[in-house]
């Protein structure tokens, strides 16, 4: 893209300082989320008559001069706290699996390597924080696209579906007394040190014996204790909302406990009938999704600031790609990735702006385009991790991101 700055037009950008954060909390709005709807406001229209434009009206922030569709009122009045990036985008096929990966680990599929998550490259640069506390959590259904790729499973990510219970697989059953447990673990060590004689250069199996552990270190202790919600006041509870907020709150207390990236998904609630996938009928129900991520979104910031921990937490709202502005014969939306918005937030970034200008149609950038790699330079910067460093696939060098460039605005 012509509009795109290399780094030798950049010349700021040796000497920005690298962020300070330590935590990310990122939302992930699966099947893709309409920019003209939420963020990225337009000239209104009408699905039920075809009109092509916003949904939505729009509504003033505290920021003079952004608007944000009116369904994202408790942002609107927060939005020193935000700063959406208008301008994402990529060149993938408008398919949500290959959109999905490519937004998670900032390349393209290939036949000869598995490339790492965002979520395993920051576990992998920053580690834990405690070897009893997982550094990487999803807060939803597990795929190979949120996975470790080369890095191996001591990388990836340990995930759960239900708030309130924690990973089942990490909790013994009720009849499994502590005396039964122990000898289980004892003979499960003498098993893996039979195994592991004459393999000790095997990579891929030491790996999965580590994390085998570890698994085993986080059945006790205080990272379970994160998942007893019902310890937070009811006032708390009551101003997270919903179930999509109940997993906000409890990405915040994972952090407090130390895990370095926690992805909350939102998709598990299809409560338009198509989550943000909007065809058909889910775009003249998609106001329920907007204002469940509005009222989580907020109450996290919020919260995140009342515990300190919204200057060291980045919190990212991510999404594979977005909509057309138009509406097709059944009254939705098609998939469109030329650009969309991302939105960050805390992490010590300089929010208060936008990022990014689009034309009339929010489907082009004629102003400062992000791509996904800038989009995944942005967070590592954020979190002090050189974005430029090359990880190993074997003897393979991997730069951690695919060229991509922080976006400067949000550090200067």
């Amino acid at each position: 893209n012509p509009l795109i700055a290399n780094e030798s037009q950049m010349p700021g950008l040796d000497r920005i300082s690298k962020g300070k954060a330590e935590h990310v909390i990122y939302l992930w709005l699966g099947g893709g989320a309409c920019q003209a709807d939420t963020w990225d406001p337009k000239a209104l229209g009408n699905p039920k008559e075809r009109k092509a434009g916003s949904a939505y009206p729009s509504i003033k922030t505290s920021i003079e001069g952004i608007e944000v569709c009116e369904h994202l009122r408790m942002c609107a009045d927060r939005m020193e706290k935000f700063a959406p990036v208008r301008t994402c985008y990529h060149n993938i096929i408008d398919e949500h699996s290959a959109a999905n990966n490519f937004v998670h680990t900032g390349r393209k599929t290939t036949g000869t390597l598995t490339y790492p998550s965002i979520g395993s490259l920051v576990a992998h640069q920053k580690g834990a924080l405690d070897n009893k506390i997982p550094p990487y959590v999803v807060i939803g259904y597990p795929s190979i696209m949120r996975g470790p790729g080369f890095l191996g499973p001591k990388h990836s990510f340990i995930y759960l579906t239900d708030t309130e219970k924690g990973p089942l697989a990490l909790a013994n059953p009720s009849f499994i007394s502590k005396t039964r447990s122990d000898r289980r673990k004892d003979l499960l060590n003498r098993l893996n040190s039979i195994y592991s004689k004459g393999i000790d250069n095997e990579k891929s199996i030491n790996d999965y014996m580590e994390s085998q552990q570890n698994a085993l270190e986080l059945s006790g202790g205080d990272f379970m204790k994160a998942f007893q919600l019902d310890k937070e006041k009811q006032t708390t509870r009551d101003a997270f909302g919903d179930e999509f907020g109940q997993r906000c709150l409890l990405a915040r207390r994972l952090i407090q406990r130390g895990v370095r990236f926690s992805e909350v998904s939102f998709n598990l609630n299809f409560i338009n009938g198509t989550g943000w996938d909007t065809h058909k009928g889910g775009q003249l129900n998609q106001h329920h999704l907007i204002s469940s991520l509005d009222n989580a979104l907020a109450a996290l910031v919020d919260d995140l600031e009342s515990h300190n921990l919204l200057e060291k937490t980045l919190v990212v709202v991510a999404t594979e790609f977005g909509r057309p502005i138009g509406f097709d014969g059944a009254g939705g939306r098609g998939h469109w990735s030329k650009s969309f918005s991302m939105v960050f937030a805390g992490g010590g970034l300089k929010t208060g702006q936008v990022i990014g200008k689009t034309d009339e149609k929010s489907q082009v950038a004629i102003e400062r385009p992000v791509s996904i790699p800038d989009f995944h330079a942005t967070i590592h910067h954020a979190l002090g991790i050189d974005y430029s460093e090359s990880i190993y696939s074997g003897d393979r060098p991997v730069p951690i991101t695919d060229n991509g460039l922080p976006i400067l605005e949000l550090f200067s």
